[in-house]
């Protein structure tokens, strides 16, 4: 055995395990740099708006992000618990490890830890996830489990989210997690749609379709609570503990995010019927079109200054007749009085 370092022959070792969940990074990645890049601009804007802008964008980020995080996240609902179990099949040797499990709406993730870690003269630190995705198969990554030859307590669970499995999870929880999903993208494009109305002026509108992605937030925790709440006793014994799951991190951010996105719409909805130049003033949009007043002495037609139409100078109707005279008595020191009609 020492030349397989110290490790069963037939057993390959644990994965590499990533201390962070790339998808969830790639997404955290691509809000920061936007959040940055914003703030590099922020200078450029003066007085108050720059605080005003400065908690919408922050905001609006912060929404999309989480949208985005807990549709990928495996941790909707989570257990752990450490026990003093068996650690390899045919084999009477026990383990003092620590269990985790996290459900998703695309799969189970059983993390095995021990403590320490470095027990049977090998590294006990496994991160093992089985999906139930559109187009993915969890009976064959089961499969594939068995053949690997997985410690015990990572198969003994993964055995019960298996189609097969008499406790029925599978179907549990991967209906909760197609229903809850498909919410989820809804209200990530209600938020795009909030965005886009939200610079323009329509803000009345920008504030339905905040008040829609929080509902659809609302709707996700909904169908994937009730899915999972008719969820048959099935006691999940390891070794001499028993793990019990509940609500993770997930569920609950989804949940503080959507009450933010109702209270969002709510509010915009009420300040467009009581304060709507307030409302305006706070987006940077004016009450009417703006129209173009050029001034020579800041740049011409490179500067423009924009003028509300109710500054504007009121056209007047002048007859012909008297502003080609009116002309005429200003140039008749200079030219010859042929502008007698």
């Amino acid at each position: 055995m020492a030349v397989f370092g110290h490790t069963f022959p037939f057993y390959p070792g644990p994965k590499p395990v990533f201390p962070v969940d790339t998808t969830l990074a790639v997404i955290t990645t691509i809000f920061l740099t936007a959040l940055v890049t914003f703030i590099i601009i922020l200078p450029g804007i003066r007085g108050k708006m720059r605080l005003f802008w400065l908690l919408r964008v922050v905001t609006s980020l912060f929404i999309g992000a989480v949208i985005l995080a807990v549709n990928f996240s495996s941790e909707w609902s989570v257990g752990q618990v450490n026990t003093n179990t068996t650690y390899k099949a045919f084999s009477p040797r026990r383990v003092s490890v620590d269990v985790g499990l996290q459900v998703g709406l695309g799969g189970v993730n059983v993390t095995l830890t021990g403590t320490p870690v470095q027990q049977l003269n090998e590294t006990i630190h496994y991160n093992e996830e089985f999906t139930w995705r559109l187009g993915e198969s969890y009976a064959d990554e089961y499969v594939e489990a068995l053949e690997k030859g997985l410690p015990d307590p990572v198969l003994y669970l993964a055995e019960k989210f298996t189609p097969r499995s008499p406790c029925g999870l599978y179907n549990q929880y991967r209906l909760a997690g197609h229903y809850a999903s498909a919410m989820l993208w809804v209200a990530f494009l209600c938020w795009l749609l909030a965005n886009v109305m939200l610079s323009m002026p329509v803000l009345v509108y920008g504030g339905h379709m905040l008040l829609a992605t929080g509902i659809f937030q609302l709707l996700a925790l909904f169908f994937f609570s009730m899915a999972t709440s008719h969820t048959p006793s099935c006691p999940l014994h390891l070794g001499t503990a028993v793990l019990r799951t509940y609500h993770g991190p997930a569920f609950w951010t989804t949940l503080i995010t959507g009450l933010l996105c109702v209270l969002l719409g709510l509010v915009m909805a009420v300040a467009h019927k009581m304060q709507p130049q307030r409302l305006k003033a706070f987006f940077n949009s004016n009450a009417e079109d703006p129209v173009l007043d050029w001034s020579p002495e800041e740049g011409g037609l490179l500067s423009p200054r924009y003028r509300p139409m109710a500054e504007s100078p009121e056209p007047q109707d002048i007859p012909l007749s008297e502003a080609s005279s009116e002309a005429c008595l200003k140039e008749e020191y200079l030219l010859e009085p042929d502008c007698a009609l």
